[in-house]
């Protein structure tokens, strides 16, 4: 039976036309559902009752369970359990614009990036539009708050489950649905520049956010083993006409790993690639996990890292640090889980 919460409110219209019903019982549902939480027909009190028992017939509410629960200062990371008992995470990010979600949109990750341990576990499957839908749904409800922005850079490479993510951005993006406005809304991806160009196609007005890493083909190929199919140059020239078409800032990531990507020749290296971009870089201190042997850059060479991108008159901000004390690395806590740790 399908999930209720996989259905854009286009996909609810389609269903009453073809029931004979008129478009406008699609809004109501929405609005039971995403206005006022409501998660069991009978309690839409304002939809005739034939309609209700079809409901029923055809759509299920459906839920993913909190198994852990891990807090530090402004952050939550919450594991979570599917039907099919697979394990995906999100955490919760307290920032002073608001409450910051990073859901996951794989189980695992075909990366497979060096540094990452989403990519350790390899990729199990997709998710679906409702089990991403799910995560924002249960922890407003755990914490009783509204989340104000939704992160696409948790376990799993967006574009690697592209129709989904669409479906999600659609139904969170809806006035009706979870009503989230677009530029509260940023999709990460490592560089599938397929992916990159129909997303411009697709003309949705949300952030794009670009995992680079690394501002050579070299150093990026031995980290993100993605850039031997889109290298740099065809990446670039992708970003370029995503800016180009769709007149938006793109973010750079750039998680610093020490005496890997954090020298000086680097930093020139990245001022001359991204100059005259419309862009900023976000410097990402590295999360250390048990499993991989990288380390976070020091605090030293990552503002030696900012200034020299400052001068070159490169957009760059540093991130603050999040949750150290949680398993805060992307995937950090599913493994643990899973390996008993």
């Amino acid at each position: 039976m399908t999930s209720i919460y996989s259905l854009t409110k286009e996909d609810l219209e389609n269903y009453f036309v073809n029931l004979g019903e008129k478009k406008f019982k699609a809004t109501q549902i929405y609005e039971w559902i995403y206005r006022k939480r409501v998660n069991d027909f009978s309690l839409m009190s304002n939809i005739k009752k034939e309609i209700l028992e079809r409901l029923k017939k055809d759509f299920k509410f459906d839920d993913i369970k909190i198994i852990s629960k891990k807090e530090d200062v402004d952050v939550k990371k919450y594991l979570f359990e599917l039907n099919d008992k697979n394990k995906i995470e999100a955490v919760l990010m307290n920032h002073n614009y608001g409450n910051s979600l990073c859901i996951s949109t794989q189980v695992g990750c075909n990366m497979a990036c060096s540094f990452c341990e989403s990519g350790r576990l390899k990729k199990v499957r997709n998710l679906n539009a409702n089990e991403m839908i799910l995560q924002v749904l249960k922890i407003e409800q755990n914490l009783n708050i509204k989340i104000s922005h939704i992160v696409l850079m948790g376990i799993g490479e967006p574009f690697d489950n592209y129709d989904n993510v669409i479906k999600f951005i659609n139904i969170i993006n809806d006035p009706y649905g979870i009503a989230l406005g677009s530029r509260h809304i940023t999709v990460s991806t490592s560089g599938l520049v397929p992916k990159i160009l129909q997303f411009i196609k697709d003309g949705k007005q949300v952030n794009l956010a670009i995992s680079l890493h690394a501002p050579n083909d070299e150093l990026r190929s031995k980290i993100m083993p993605v850039n031997k199919a889109y290298n740099i140059d065809k990446l670039i020239k992708a970003v370029k006409e995503y800016i180009y078409n769709t007149n938006r800032r793109v973010t750079f990531e750039y998680i610093m790993l020490k005496n890997v990507n954090d020298t000086y020749e680097c930093a020139l290296q990245l001022s001359k690639l991204l100059k005259g971009i419309n862009c900023y870089v976000n410097l990402i201190p590295y999360n250390e996990t048990t499993h991989i042997e990288y380390k976070k850059s020091s605090k030293e060479k990552i503002m030696r890292f900012y200034d020299i991108l400052k001068k070159n008159k490169i957009n760059v901000t540093i991130r603050r640090e999040f949750g150290r004390k949680v398993n805060a690395a992307c995937g950090q806590l599913r493994s643990n889980y899973e390996e008993g740790l």
